[in-house]
Order: C-alpha cells, then sequence, then structure tokens
C-alpha cells in the first residue's frame, strides 16, 4: 500500500507565502513525474506544476514567476513553494505521481495516475 500525504496548506493573508509538500509513504521503488494541481468551488481541477523525476519543470501561466516546485527523490516527496498568494490561489491543492512503483509482501506493483487526499489552501484580501 502507498499514499500521497499533502501538508503545508492553511490560511495565508495576500502577498504571503506556504510551503506545500507531498510525501510518498511505503516502500517506493520508484516515481515518475509528479505534480501540484488545484481544484477551487465550482471549477475543474488544473494543473499548477509539474516536475519530472530528472528535475524538468513545467507551470500553468497562473503560478509562473510566484511558485516553485521542486522534489527530493531519496525522500520521495515533491514541494510546491508559493509566494505572492492572491486569493484566486484559493483552493484544494492536491499532489499526483503519474506513475509509482513500490514493493509489498516482496512483489512490485505500479500505480498509475495516483492522487493525494488534498490540503485546503486560502488566501484572504
Amino acid at each position: 500500500q502507498v499514499q500521497l500525504v499533502e501538508s503545508g496548506g492553511g490560511l495565508v493573508r495576500a502577498g504571503g507565502s506556504l510551503r506545500l509538500s507531498c510525501a510518498a509513504s511505503g516502500v517506493i521503488f520508484s516515481i515518475n513525474a509528479m505534480g501540484w494541481y488545484r481544484q477551487a468551488p465550482g471549477k475543474q481541477r488544473e494543473l499548477v506544476a509539474w516536475i519530472t523525476s530528472g528535475g524538468s519543470t513545467k507551470y500553468a501561466d497562473s503560478g509562473k514567476g510566484r511558485f516553485t516546485i521542486s522534489r527530493d527523490n531519496a525522500k520521495n516527496t515533491v514541494y510546491l513553494q508559493m509566494g505572492s498568494l492572491k486569493p484566486e490561489d484559493t483552493a484544494v491543492y492536491y499532489c499526483n505521481a503519474d506513475r509509482m512503483t513500490y514493493v509489498s509482501g516482496g512483489n512490485y506493483y505500479t500505480e498509475y495516475d495516483y492522487w493525494g487526499q488534498g490540503t485546503q489552501v486560502t488566501v484572504s484580501s
């Protein structure tokens, strides 16, 4: 069994910063690309930022220049540093792994398009 566990969300004033973390629990063999998505009330889930296992990154226009995604492969953890936050950044932020291989009971398993449970980010004006 594996899990993606997000943390670091909360309430912050406009202009403030937050750092989100997403750690994969379990005996992880490998994780391909990882990303952060967000979903605001009444809106579709959207990509925020993406990072490959080699460190290449991609950002949605909404976060360019304000957000930085990074990962620690040794810790199976991805981070999202968010700065200059705006009220429109308010959403539930979800972590995603597009392919994750883990070991359980001596066997290898692979999960595709795996999601965390989400963490709420609220930016007040």
